[in-house]
């Protein structure tokens, strides 16, 4: 039990940090008006996600921890779609509705997008 809840921990303190440092980047790239950090975890997050999925499925049974902290812990830390819904509403609010629309489908389109994206490129190794 332990170990379970400390695999998901680490992993959660390393996501929810290398989130922070894109949230730092982005704001120094691109600046604050649109919420780019939160896009790029999300589309970044879910690209992963599928890695590790397909990964899972095809090349490799880790112990449970090991999938805890990287599913569970890691990607459950550095992608928030709390973020993404709060920094919706914040657009919504200043009258920015168009912002607001491009962003939910730019985060959604693009996420799934990016999921689909890695599975074919994990099943084009395999095959």
């Amino acid at each position: 039990m332990i170990s379970t809840i400390g695999a998901i921990a680490a992993g959660g303190a390393i996501g929810a940090t290398l989130r922070y440092g894109v949230n730092v980047a982005s704001a120094h790239l691109w600046g604050t008006d649109f919420p780019w950090a939160t896009l790029t975890v999300n589309v970044l997050g879910s690209f992963v996600m599928g890695l590790l999925i397909a990964v899972f499925a095809h090349l490799w049974q880790p112990p449970q921890e090991v999938k805890l902290f990287l599913v569970t812990g890691f990607l459950g830390s550095f992608t928030t779609f709390s973020a993404f819904s709060l920094d919706v509403s914040v657009l919504w609010e200043r009258g920015a509705l168009l912002a607001a629309g491009g962003y939910v489908l730019a985060s959604v389109v693009l996420s799934v997008a990016a999921l689909f994206a890695a599975l074919l490129i994990v099943r084009s190794l395999v095959s």
